[in-house]
């Protein structure tokens, strides 16, 4: 009977892949077999001093990072983050989370980290967009990592400007600077944080929120992001 249902729902609704716009089989979530197959995967996690490790370096002392797939503009994957960040699609994050956990485990890689931190949305953005995508991210990795989320202790108390806008690396370090605040820096004391966001492009972001963490005692902080632009 559910099955049914199922077929009869995706008649009268049909599921699309969010890349390429075929119809989804009842198997597969957002996106289809044949994209998720050419997704441009970077495999960073494989890579040792990856080139987005060289470039946290230059901001903190990170000590693994890593990003799921590149991401182009005009590519056929621009739509996919668009409909999770803009869209209200935020089951995409939790989808494409679960894929990088997976690889991670497949690995071993990034399964000695405490807890899963993504970075926070200002309060008056959430409200507007009803979730953070990066939490959701966070939590398909958390979830195949079998570690905690944390979403209470480092918050954005500043409304900056969209890091999307057109800066330059010296503007983009300029707009998130003093955006985030820890509550209670002992939380982190003696942790392994895995830092959790969509997308990479300079590092500000990652790096202010690395700077707040990192006031806690013994911390070490690792990166992962969905896509590196």
């Amino acid at each position: 009977m559910k099955k049914w249902v199922e077929h009869l729902l995706n008649l009268l609704y049909p599921r699309l892949c969010v890349a390429c716009d075929d119809l989804l089989e009842m198997n597969e979530q957002y996106i289809c077999t044949k994209c998720l197959y050419h997704l441009p995967k970077t495999d960073f996690h494989l890579q040792e001093n990856n080139e987005i490790e060289q470039m946290l370096k230059t901001w903190f002392d990170v000590c693994h990072a890593s990003a799921f797939f590149f991401f182009q503009k005009g590519s056929p994957f621009q739509k996919l983050l668009h409909e999770l960040k803009y869209k209200g699609q935020k089951g995409i994050g939790l989808v494409f989370g679960g894929y990088v956990g997976t690889d991670f485990v497949l690995a071993d890689k990034f399964t000695d980290v405490d807890v899963v931190v993504p970075v926070p949305l200002h309060p008056k953005k959430l409200k507007q967009r009803g979730y953070n995508q990066s939490e959701w991210i966070a939590k398909g990795i958390a979830e195949k990592l079998g570690k905690p989320i944390d979403t209470e202790h480092l918050v954005r108390i500043v409304a900056n400007k969209s890091q999307t806008k057109t800066f330059n690396a010296e503007e983009r370090k300029k707009n998130v600077e003093n955006i985030f605040f820890v509550t209670d820096t002992s939380f982190f004391d003696g942790k392994h944080v895995l830092i959790v966001d969509d997308v990479l492009t300079t590092g500000a972001t990652i790096a202010s929120c690395a700077e707040q963490i990192l006031k806690a005692n013994n911390v070490k902080i690792s990166v992962v992001v969905l896509a590196r632009a």
